[in-house]
């Protein structure tokens, strides 16, 4: 039997690499990659190949852009290779 948790992210990864790039897929995508947390306290707007984060707080600020490798990693799989290649992390 293989864990539910191994499967999920290879069959969404899956699903989203075959979707066109929306504003939509971007947002699921983020807040697939962040969790519940993050995603309420931020923004997201993809311009060319950076991903543009406005957070609610100096405080996200600092937590969103210590994270941002571990960010970019998990987006990889989900948006593709190369779709996004830097945050730039703002208060709103």
């Amino acid at each position: 039997m293989i864990p539910v948790h191994q499967i999920m992210p290879k069959a969404l990864a899956s699903v989203l690499n075959v979707a066109p790039l929306t504003p939509d897929k971007i947002a699921f995508a983020w807040r697939a990659a962040v969790g519940p947390a993050v995603g309420r306290m931020t923004t997201i707007e993809l311009k060319g190949h950076t991903l543009h984060v406005k957070t609610k707080s100096a405080a996200w600020q600092r937590e969103v852009e210590r994270s941002a490798v571990v960010i970019c990693t998990k987006l990889k799989p989900l948006l593709g290779d190369g779709v996004v290649r830097g945050l730039d992390v703002t208060v709103a």
